[in-house]
């Protein structure tokens, strides 16, 4: 008897070139559409974060001025330990105690917050009230309301901003806007 020698063809394992082109130009248009949108994604959430940071920051600038039942002050702040007198709120902000209603953190006043500077091309001004500092009463007031904007950088999210607007009793309300450039 011979011995029978079994052949099998074994299907081939590898792609081809035009299956290898195929998948890459897939995976190039699934790339070309989720990076944009993720970056949308990064810098709405961290607008969210921010505004969140000055909006929580307020809150408690207010309810440590009914506590301490004393004058406290929000500012901006490029150091982190003394209010600045010129800028934008992208700087940082500080929250402290003010016993000597001056504005200004002289030695011994407390430190009740402080937040650092925002990443670079996010724009954090403020009007009316906003522009230096806010000062909180013994009763939760503040002598001159005001508004705070913040937009994304530009073109990222162009038209999605957010907005904290505080009114005479100091109470803090925060909103999205449409009207950053």
């Amino acid at each position: 008897m011979a011995a029978h020698h079994d052949e099998r063809i074994l299907p081939s394992r590898g792609m081809t070139l035009i299956e290898l082109l195929v998948a890459l130009s897939v995976l190039a248009i699934l790339l070309a559409i989720g990076v944009p949108a993720f970056n949308q994604f990064v810098v709405s959430n961290r607008l969210s974060a921010y505004s969140s940071d000055m909006f929580s920051t307020l809150t408690q600038a207010r309810s440590e001025a009914i506590k301490r039942n004393s004058r406290v002050v929000f500012c901006k702040s490029a150091d982190g330990e003394s209010c600045a007198g010129a800028g934008s709120w992208n700087q940082g902000w500080i929250v402290f105690a003010d016993p000597n209603n001056n504005a200004n953190r002289d030695a011994g006043e407390p430190m009740v917050y402080k937040v650092p500077a925002l990443q670079s091309g996010y724009a954090f001004d403020g009007v009316n009230g906003f522009i230096g500092s806010v000062s909180y009463d013994s009763q939760g007031g503040v002598t001159q309301a005001g508004t705070v904007t913040l937009c994304p950088p530009v073109p990222a999210a162009s038209g999605q901003g957010r907005e904290i607007v505080v009114s005479a009793s100091g109470r803090p309300r925060e909103s999205r806007i449409t009207s950053c450039p």
